[in-house]
């Protein structure tokens, strides 16, 4: 695996290094670390933190190798991920805001949107990660996401939960309310949500990670750090989707977004492939 750290120089930076280390060094991946520089008289200071946190990548035991580019920062991540084949990039990111679409740094929804790779985002104090929250939709198309949260997991020795939330149903779809809180009934239940949950359960072990699936009703950002809290995760892992049409970029939809503003943990943003249908009515409303 090939791991991309990027940083400005600034202090924020070092949360992406520390979070960078503690994938890279399990994965024993090639680690570069990207120096951004975007005026000339920055590249002084940028130098100096770029040796300060390479040395903290050593002493974690990841040998990086120091790009250093000037420039606009997205157009230079774009620049260096074109040139080498990373499998993830590392940002961090300051929260400026407590209100609105976007609490964080603009930057990093920019670089979401833009990057064709997974991205971690550098969020909190976390000095392990061990214990996975992978928000799925019970779909196809977060294979992807499954997938790169089990390669990490495996060797980080970590655990995953795979967790689906779908609106409350009204009073009338109870039953079907307490078979999906049944979760070994939901997987037996030949449904395409079962079907689904079961697979990417079966994938994790598979690996070697201890994988178990939850169910949960109402609103899809409460439930999500309801259970963030009560499982004290070291990692939130979600998902975008590319636009469709001719502009390649990719979009970050509102759970994504609301993840990345409220997190106090590193969230990672994984890359969605094409759902294989539709399915029907029912089965798409309770999709979030």
């Amino acid at each position: 695996m090939k791991i991309l750290i990027c940083s400005d120089g600034m202090p924020t930076a070092d949360a992406a290094t520390r979070v960078g280390a503690l994938l890279a060094a399990p994965l024993q991946a090639e680690t570069t670390l990207l120096g951004i520089a975007e005026k000339p008289r920055d590249e002084r200071r940028l130098r100096d933190a770029l040796g300060a946190q390479a040395q903290s990548l050593r002493a974690r035991g990841v040998a990086p190798e120091i790009v250093i580019r000037a420039g606009e920062p997205i157009r230079q991540i774009l620049s260096q991920t074109s040139t080498m084949n990373y499998d993830l990039v590392v940002i961090a990111s300051r929260r400026r805001d407590a209100t609105g679409l976007y609490w964080r740094s603009q930057k990093t929804y920019e670089v979401i949107k833009a990057i064709p790779l997974p991205v971690l985002v550098a969020i909190g104090e976390r000095e392990r990660l061990k214990h996975f929250l992978v928000c799925t939709g019970g779909k196809e198309f977060i294979e992807e996401a499954v997938q790169l949260a089990g390669k990490v997991a495996a060797a980080a020795g970590g655990a995953v939960t795979l967790l689906h939330v779908m609106a409350e149903p009204p009073a009338i779809y109870a039953d079907l309310v307490r078979l999906e809180e049944d979760v070994d009934r939901l997987l037996d239940s030949g449904s395409e949500l079962g079907i689904n949950l079961g697979r990417q359960k079966k994938e994790l072990e598979g690996l070697g990670v201890p994988a178990e699936v939850r169910v949960r009703h109402g609103a899809v950002l409460d439930q999500v750090f309801e259970e963030a809290r009560e499982g004290d995760y070291d990692l939130i892992v979600t998902g975008s989707s590319q636009a469709p049409g001719l502009m390649r970029h990719y979009i970050m939809g509102d759970v994504t977004r609301g993840i990345l503003n409220r997190a106090n943990c590193p969230v990672l943003v994984a890359r969605s492939g094409k759902a294989k249908g539709r399915g029907t009515f029912w089965a798409r409303l309770k999709f979030w």
